[in-house]
């Protein structure tokens, strides 16, 4: 996966005139399109060979470290949403191969921040984005307080990037290519036969009590649902806790 920051490209995808740059900026630009042109060349000459582009993110699902980050869970009005997370898209992204995805801050005052999340297929030409403002506020329980650091303000921005560049990444890989990743993931997951999933929900709860005075009720209420339906997930986001 190339993440080449193409702001010629941008700007002629949003079908909007660029602002007025200056000179050093305008040298970026012209180099960042030419680098993409060189992309777009290469992934002509060298397109992806599906058949082992697919091989490829199988195995990678079959190493346990990325299998145990490969989904995310949270609770959401009385129901539990899960997903492939973005370390498993950027793995199937690199897998895929001829993509290029990641994010760019279009706009930017001292309040708040214009951004791009976006996937483009460089052998096809598909591209998925996402525009959205991101308000440089940290909200705590103790209420929001607004960031003026420009280390917490991109890390800010580059969090909230990261869902929907996830989004993005998934719109533009086959839905067959992704379901089989996350097939694999959990058969990774389960497939080593040392303990089964109920015999992983005690032992982490037994842990978190012995180990940390952490009681079953509060396990339950960080997951958002009883113990006797912890999900795989559930057990691998305590293990990363």
């Amino acid at each position: 996966m190339n993440n080449t920051q193409n702001t010629a490209a941008i700007a002629e995808f949003e079908q909007q005139a660029p602002a007025a740059r200056s000179v050093g900026a305008e040298l970026i630009a012209s180099r960042e399109a030419q680098e993409v042109q060189v992309a777009m060349v290469a992934a002509k000459r060298f397109p992806r060979d599906v058949y082992n582009a697919y091989n490829r993110i199988i195995q990678d699902c079959k190493r346990r470290t990325l299998a145990e980050k490969a989904m995310y869970e949270y609770p959401r009005g009385g129901q539990t949403v899960t997903g492939p997370s973005i370390h498993l898209a950027r793995a199937i992204a690199r897998s895929w191969g001829n993509l290029d995805s990641g994010f760019k801050v279009l706009e930017q005052n001292a309040t708040e921040s214009t951004v791009m999340a976006y996937c483009w297929d460089l052998e096809t030409n598909y591209r998925e984005t996402k525009v959205f403002t991101v308000k440089h506020v940290r909200e705590t329980k103790k209420g929001a307080f607004p960031l003026t650091d420009s280390r917490d303000i991109y890390e800010l921005i580059a969090n909230q990037s990261a869902r929907r560049e996830r989004s993005c990444i998934l719109s533009v890989i086959p839905q067959d290519v992704v379901d089989a990743a996350v097939g694999q993931c959990n058969a990774t997951l389960q497939g080593d036969g040392k303990m089964t999933k109920e015999d992983a929900v005690r032992d982490i709860i037994r842990r978190f009590s012995e180990q940390y005075g952490v009681t079953k009720e509060m396990l339950e209420a960080y997951i958002g649902r009883k113990a006797e339906a912890f999900t795989v997930q559930s057990v691998n986001r305590l293990r990363g806790v």
